[in-house]
């Protein structure tokens, strides 16, 4: 699927599926938070010891004059870890665990799993 943009790294944007990542695109285009956002390529991975793990976007806000970089934010249908296929689930855990142990800057990438915008912007 293809959508046309103003916030996105280039004019297109490219997504996997019609349901929760158009959605989210809309969402980031709309939002006056959203600076500029991507959706990543195969070849970002996240190592970790059950393989890599190839997240979805990348997005820059800024709330309050501060900037924040969300550097992977996973768009799934759904969040709930039983839903997911075992061995994602345990990448996605251990991709959670690879953000919070680099997180040692004031203002560290944060690592989010949503489905939808309002769900990132919670985590600022």
């Amino acid at each position: 699927m293809v959508q046309d943009t103003e916030k996105f790294v280039f004019e297109h944007v490219i997504y996997d599926s019609g349901g929760v990542e158009r959605t989210f695109a809309e969402q980031l285009e709309k939002n006056d938070a959203v600076k500029v956002y991507a959706k990543l390529p195969g070849w970002f991975k996240v190592p970790t010891p059950l393989g890599s793990y190839n997240a979805d976007w990348a997005v820059l806000v800024q709330i309050d004059g501060q900037e924040r970089l969300y550097l992977v934010v996973e768009t799934k249908g759904s969040l709930f870890t039983e839903d997911l296929r075992d061995q994602e689930a345990a990448k996605i855990a251990c991709s959670e665990a690879h953000f919070k142990a680099l997180a040692v800057d004031q203002d560290p990438a944060r690592y989010v799993k949503a489905t939808t915008l309002d769900e990132v912007l919670s985590h600022a």
